[in-house]
């Protein structure tokens, strides 16, 4: 096993962006190769692969003070900070990582991870697969939560890492954070699960296959092998995040934001996009087919169709989460559809029926699903409080 580290940022970059208030500043990516075969849940192996992360904080003597960060479907390892000073936006949650902020980096080390089938420096269908010297395309393994949780705790081992102090996520990240809690229950004290559920609904599945559907259909796609060809699936790939983005959002925040506002005043009597919801969802979806993978996108929709903790345990959640050793923080916002309050109060129930030590609350918010990411006073008090409360534990 070995580890590639960048080059670190100059000085003068550097203090240009962790000059503002809150921020981690510049941060470096750091890749480690594993060469051991990673066996996954569905019978196939991975024989080698890369995992790259970022770290914000201080590790402290006794290693007590990591906190891992588990993405969401369409997330990645920068969650905080920059990458160079050119950068306009930083990590994708940046608002809740940071010098004094919800997970503080005065106190805690964070790690940050692009899982496996990612598209961003991870082993993925964009790598090249050592057994043919091309890219793996459609043959890269469908992966899910479990095999993502066994490749971080193998990650957490190569940086002699007994145990975190918390993982934490939001959404999938969220569904991570459970996951640990139950296949590594003596490697974690605390598990923050953010805007998730505890099994996908009919009606999520249906969404998912619907945003599969479109990058399917789309003659760009080439049955996945797009990698050397002059286009690939964007049109689907669009469409895809269009829908996606629709149950990010609730009701009450497209209202707000758009109500039924005309981009230029008066209806035009055609096809052409003309409020402004449609531009905003026509945006969403150009900007990030330009930065996301298509085969990537199907890998981590169906990763969330198969998370099923309980499945395991005769589909009893309650038997599931029994093996826990960890306490949990739990969240949800009042507006959220795609993983509604009533799912977090399944995991909740659960845990209680489990006699485990967990903290509920739900946000009452009109930002939906995507409230997870957002600074909305209410809920970045509460986390924060949470972490402090770790963060004396350590300390004590």
């Amino acid at each position: 096993m070995s580890d590639v580290h960048n080059t670190p940022p100059s000085t003068p970059e550097s203090s240009i962006n962790s000059a503002k208030p809150g921020s981690v500043g510049i941060v470096t990516p750091i890749t480690l190769h594993f060469g051991k075969p990673l066996t996954l849940q569905c019978g196939k192996v991975l024989s080698e692969y890369d995992i790259i992360y970022e770290t914000y904080g201080t590790l402290n003597a006794d290693k007590s003070n990591a906190i891992l960060i588990c993405h969401a479907l369409s997330g990645h390892h920068h969650a905080a900070g920059y990458h160079c000073s050119a950068d306009k936006r930083p990590g994708w949650w940046d608002a809740c990582i940071g010098p004094g902020k919800a997970i503080d980096t005065d106190v805690f080390h964070i790690i940050s991870i692009n899982n496996l089938g990612g598209c961003h420096g991870s082993t993925g269908p964009e790598s090249i697969n050592p057994d043919t010297g091309i890219p793996y395309g459609p043959d890269f393994p469908i992966v899910t939560s479990k095999d993502w949780v066994e490749s971080q705790a193998r990650l957490a081992d190569a940086l002699e890492i007994q145990q975190w102090a918390a993982v934490v996520g939001g959404s999938l990240g969220g569904m991570q954070a459970l996951q640990w809690s139950i296949d590594y229950p003596e490697r974690l004290r605390h598990s923050v699960v953010i805007a998730a559920a505890p099994i996908l609904s009919a009606q999520n599945i249906a969404f998912n296959e619907i945003a599969r559907k479109a990058i399917l259909s789309d003659p760009g796609f080439h049955n996945g092998h797009y990698y050397d060809k002059d286009s690939f699936p964007k049109s689907g790939l669009i469409l895809a995040r269009m829908l996606g983005h629709i149950t990010y959002l609730s009701d009450a925040a497209m209202r707000e934001k758009f109500g039924r506002e005309l981009r230029e005043g008066k209806l035009k009597f055609d096809y052409d996009i003309e409020f402004q919801v449609e531009s905003y969802l026509n945006y969403q979806g150009e900007v990030f087919s330009e930065s996301f993978d298509a085969n990537t996108y199907l890998l981590m929709t169906r990763a969330l169709d198969y998370f099923d903790p309980a499945a395991e345990y005769g589909s009893d959640l309650t038997r599931a989460v029994d093996r826990a050793k960890c306490r949990f923080l739990v969240i949800s916002f009042t507006t959220d559809w795609r993983f509604s309050p009533e799912r977090s109060v399944e995991i909740v129930d659960a845990l209680v029926a489990a006699d485990k030590d967990v903290t509920y609350s739900e946000i009452d918010c009109p930002q939906g699903h995507d409230s997870f990411l957002l600074d909305i006073p209410q809920y970045t008090r509460l986390f924060k409080a949470y972490m402090q409360g770790i963060a004396q534990e350590i300390s004590s």
